[in-house]
């Protein structure tokens, strides 16, 4: 007699739905399999996860994005852990420009790896073993060789530079992949639904520098804005990044989040509707007399004793 197949119940374990790069789990070129590690978030100052692949050589940021109530089918199992886990490529110049701020304050040039230590998060030092991250210090840092050995100290001056041309790489990409954005696009679609105005360049700016703030301290974020020639918003505008018009948390953000909610001009008040024939018709009738519906269903006040 055939036996009826079981099937799997529901199985919770420690694998997740990743996408990433083919670069990050490449172990041909490089020896060593990429690893997690906690590290210094630059803009929070918190723990984030992050993976360093091909044998320390490249950084990648880990993002989950989340939705409640949600699971995979992995072959005949069922990862309770509904998370989509997005690794992708990250500057290492980020994570070590807190570092040097820090060591700046002294005022004097010191070696990197000597600046590079964190006790709450050894694995900082693996960031200098990350491609080009040497090579790519002058950009936010004075350099000194005494004696064949190299000495930075922290440059305001080149920090912004840097930054600034991170920002305007970062408007050329969003104008290549036609990412609409600025008060006159929809959020949902990031389509301009207006025509276009003077302002359209000065939106991309801001809507860039908004993304570049995700890996930089508030401070820093603040200069850049000025750096940039931008006046400094009081409230959250459409030329910001979603993420930036909310408030921070360490929760991720929701894939099917509706970003339409965010709009300022949502909670600007709207013009009452039209009236219908009917409710027109009504407002004509005489109402002398008449008690109003609500009445039929409100508790009767008791009269008082004499």
């Amino acid at each position: 007699m055939a036996t009826k197949k079981k099937r799997t119940s529901n199985v919770d374990n420690d694998s997740w739905v990743v996408i990433a790069p083919d670069s990050a789990i490449d172990t041909h070129k490089h020896d060593g399999d990429p690893v997690f590690v906690r590290l210094r978030n630059p803009s929070t100052d918190a723990a984030s996860l992050y993976m360093l692949g091909c044998g320390d050589v490249m950084l990648y940021e880990v993002k989950a994005f989340e939705d409640d109530f949600h699971s995979w089918f992995v072959g005949q199992a069922v990862q309770r852990d509904g998370r989509l886990i997005f690794v992708t490529p990250l500057d290492p110049l980020f994570l070590i420009l807190p570092y040097l701020i820090k060591s700046g304050k002294e005022g004097k040039f010191q070696r990197v790896d000597q600046v590079v230590k964190d006790e709450e998060f050894p694995a900082c030092s693996r960031l200098l073993s990350c491609a080009r991250t040497l090579a790519s210090l002058h950009h936010i840092a004075e350099e000194k060789e005494v004696e064949s050995q190299m000495y930075h100290r922290y440059s305001q001056e080149k920090t912004m530079n840097w930054l600034k041309k991170k920002v305007e790489r970062t408007v050329i990409a969003l104008k290549k992949k036609n990412v609409s954005v600025g008060e006159g696009v929809k959020s949902s679609t990031y389509v301009r639904v207006k025509s276009e105005t003077d302002n359209q360049e000065e939106d991309f700016i801001r809507y860039s520098h908004g993304l570049i703030s995700e890996y930089i301290s508030e401070d820093l974020s603040k200069a850049l804005l000025t750096h940039l020639g931008l006046p400094e918003l009081t409230s959250p505008k459409e030329t910001e990044p979603p993420s930036k018009k909310r408030k921070l948390s360490d929760k991720p953000v929701e894939a099917g989040e509706d970003y339409t909610k965010f709009n300022s001009a949502d909670f600007a008040r709207k013009p009452p509707k039209k009236m219908t024939a009917a409710q027109k018709s009504l407002a004509k009738v005489d109402k002398t007399g008449m008690k109003p519906m609500s009445s039929f269903f409100s508790p009767k006040v008791k009269a008082e004793k004499k």
